[in-house]
């Protein structure tokens, strides 16, 4: 009768702790009396229980050659040309790899169009299929009255969609399931929510429930294609947001309904654990992580970039009175025309001559614009989408080990790069963050040094291990660069360090570091995606792992496990706890200055890379 389901307690003890060593599908088959605390077997529970397991078990039995497989496809919001999608991933160029591989793993894959277009329009039907749902390709048209004898709970839903067909996924006469079948494997597009104005809706409404063509499409893939596994393909569906609930699925909770006895995979964003964690106990999801695209400057333009020339300008001008003045005073026209003065405080007006102040003053005009710049230039931006079974390339690589190198990591004894180049010119790290967080022309000069340094000392160490014919890392072999570094005088890294201006970097802190970095490299560049998917469809264990951002917490790599949310055995990290104590600070120094205390203070914990 509860509408929550387990306890939290019971939650922590019974499912989450055993999600970390590898658990899959928290089924409740027993529940205790009230009163004399008697354990009472459930039938239905105890029957999909056992069902589930030996439908896992065939897939090891079972020949590649006879498994059926669903891959099934999301789109939302729909007729809005987004067949096919997923957080941070080249849907149509995974699934494409996906089916090469299976197909030689012995499969029956049959008529794969010869290249990626080829496949999305076998599934769109026509260049425009992605704008109408309508034109999506028909795999399969199951009648009124089929689906009311094949799906158990038809009649259920008619207290909110009314009788079968309803509107959604039918032509007025029969339910359509869409998608393209190529021999056991079946690409199906999931129907939509039903609700597209608010999805949320059917997670929190208590007596909502999914339309028929939505049962439609579920039924089809166990009573009439008869496949032996579902591949939910990247983040996320709507599956395991149906009504129901939280965790301890009953035999009335529609995501048990819905997925029903059919093993259920899927490939899901390796930094969102929190939802991962959701279709695992809520649809019995094993996940099988991948990896996101990883994030890169986004650069400046137009008059921004005319900005950065002449802030370069003024600071090999700014000793000259009337040059440097006038650059000023370009400085501050051009920020205006690019609408910085909304975010610097106090920027100077345009008809306000800088030759009236002293150079300390026009110094931090220009260290306030230059700091603006900065953050602008520094702004993360994903380098496209990710592909199932391909690595990342090495400047993707780079991009990712650069940002993993700016985390102190005092726990492993590793310092980050930039604290360890600043500290080569007597400087500390923070002071440098402090001073350009305030305009301080030197500071946000010397923070740029330092970001282009790294990049530089980092690429020394991906180009050690690139195939330059292919652009990608193909093997980390630390012991040929070792080799080259002993008859060559020295690091390739620690090379890079001293061209670009900083050639006392101590090597006892940069060894460690760049040999954490080579370990996080070959992390990144293992492909663990497909032989996961290879080993699931067999029925084998998934290795679990914490899922979550890799910059912060590089044990989420390599990708392909079977994620798992936070583990209280390694929270809070002593990096974490510093953090939190700057953070803390501030917001009660803010608080102070407003004149105000908290009466309280709420958290939210929310486990993305956000």
């Amino acid at each position: 009768q509860s509408e929550l389901g387990l306890h939290p307690v019971q939650v922590a003890l019974q499912v989450a702790l055993p999600e970390i060593d590898g658990a899959i599908e928290p089924l409740i088959y027993a529940g205790r009396d009230g009163q004399s605390g008697r354990a009472i077997p459930m039938q239905d529970r105890i029957g999909a229980l056992a069902t589930r397991a030996l439908n896992w078990a065939r897939l090891r039995g079972t020949p590649n050659s006879e498994k059926k497989v669903c891959i099934c496809l999301f789109q939302f919001p729909p007729d809005k040309g987004n067949v096919g999608t997923a957080a941070y991933l080249d849907v149509f160029g995974s699934i494409f790899s996906v089916l090469q591989k299976l197909k030689a793993e012995g499969y029956t894959v049959e008529d794969i169009p010869t290249d990626i277009e080829g496949l999305q329009k076998s599934v769109l039907e026509d260049p425009e299929a992605s704008y109408s749902m309508a034109d999506l390709n028909v795999e399969y048209r199951m009648s009124v009255g089929e689906y009311e004898k094949l799906c158990p709970y038809a009649a259920d839903l008619r207290e909110n969609w009314g009788p079968p067909p309803g509107q959604l996924n039918t032509d007025g006469k029969d339910l359509l399931v869409y998608g393209k079948r190529f021999g056991n494997i079946f690409l199906g597009v999931q129907p939509t929510f039903g609700y597209e104005g608010d999805p949320m809706r059917l997670l929190f409404a208590k007596s909502a429930s999914p339309h028929h063509g939505f049962a439609a499409f579920y039924t089809y893939l166990e009573f009439v294609f008869k496949a032996d596994c579902m591949l939910h393909f990247g983040t996320h569906g709507s599956l395991e947001f149906m009504p129901g609930k939280q965790v301890g699925m009953s035999g009335y909770c529609y995501p048990d309904r819905l997925i029903s006895v059919l093993p259920n995979l899927y490939y899901y964003a390796a930094n969102n654990p929190s939802e991962a964690t959701i279709a695992k106990r809520r649809a019995y999801a094993s996940t099988i992580s991948y990896l996101t695209p990883p994030a890169e400057n986004a650069g400046l333009y137009k008059g921004l970039n005319e900005l950065s020339d002449l802030v370069k300008s003024y600071q090999g001008l700014r000793e000259n009175p009337q040059r440097g003045a006038t650059i000023v005073n370009s400085i501050v026209a051009t920020a205006r025309q690019c609408n910085l003065d909304k975010d610097i405080e106090d920027l100077p007006e345009e008809d306000f001559d800088t030759k009236q102040v002293n150079i300390e003053d026009r110094d931090a005009i220009v260290g306030k614009v230059y700091r603006r710049l900065m953050e602008i230039e520094a702004r993360a931006l994903p380098m496209g989408l990710h592909r199932i079974g391909v690595p990342p390339t090495a400047e993707e690589s780079i991009a990712t080990l650069v940002n993993i190198a700016q985390l102190d990591r005092p726990e492993m004894g590793v310092k980050g790069l930039p604290r360890i180049i600043a500290e080569s010119v007597g400087r500390d790290a923070e002071g440098i963050y402090r001073g350009a967080d305030d305009g301080v022309l030197d500071d946000v000069g010397r923070l740029q040094q330092l970001t282009l340094a790294s990049r530089a000392a980092v690429r020394a160490l991906v180009l050690e291990s690139t195939n330059p014919a292919t652009g990608r890392v193909e093997q980390v072999n630390p012991f040929l660069r070792d080799v080259f570094s002993f008859f060559g005088g020295g690091s390739p890294w620690k090379k890079a360090l001293a061209e670009a201006g900083f050639p006392e970097c101590s090597e006892d802190d940069l060894k460690p570091l760049f040999n954490y970095l080579e370990v996080c490299l070959g992390e990144i560049v293992r492909n663990n995606e497909l032989p996961g998917l290879v080993k699931a469809l067999q029925g084998e264990f998934i290795p679990p792992g914490p899922g979550g951002d890799p910059i912060r917490n590089p044990d989420v790599l390599p990708t392909g496990k079977n994620m798992h949310a936070l583990d209280p055995n390694s929270i809070p990290t002593k990096a974490a706890a510093d953090v939190a104590l700057v953070v803390v600070n501030r917001l009660l120094e803010g608080l102070e200055k407003q004149g105000e205390a908290p009466e309280s203070i709420a958290f939210t914990l929310w486990g993305t890379d956000n």
